[in-house]
């Protein structure tokens, strides 16, 4: 397997518990104290580092810096959108396709150089 795919295989996973420490105790959590929020989250985002950590790295090895940072960023919409929608209930937005397009503006102009 590619360097670039299990780079973005790892940063999928960790995004999807990033989004869940993020976002999910505004829904779960409340009624509760921020502090246990907090601590909720923390718990969560150790799983999130445990898989962004080794991404990073084996990333590093094939990308730039910033190829990594806007691998990152696009995954992270793609992962925010659904779970906004679907977990958080939110309505789909034609903001969410603008800032899509943006992200994938941002992606075209730091690999276009990688693919030539």
């Amino acid at each position: 397997m590619s360097v670039i795919l299990r780079t973005a295989g790892l940063l999928i996973l960790s995004n999807v518990f990033m989004t869940f420490a993020w976002y999910a105790h505004l829904r779960n959590l409340s009624g509760r104290p921020w502090l246990v929020a907090a601590l909720a989250s923390w718990g969560i985002a150790l799983f999130e580092y445990l898989l962004q950590v080794p991404a990073n790295r084996i990333g590093y090895t094939a990308l730039s810096l910033g190829q990594l940072k806007i691998l990152q960023e696009a995954i992270t919409l793609s992962v925010f959108i659904p779970f906004a929608f679907f977990y958080m209930k939110q309505p789909l937005r034609l903001d969410f396709l603008w800032a899509s397009l943006c992200i994938l503006g941002a992606v075209y102009f730091m690999f276009r150089g990688a693919a030539g």
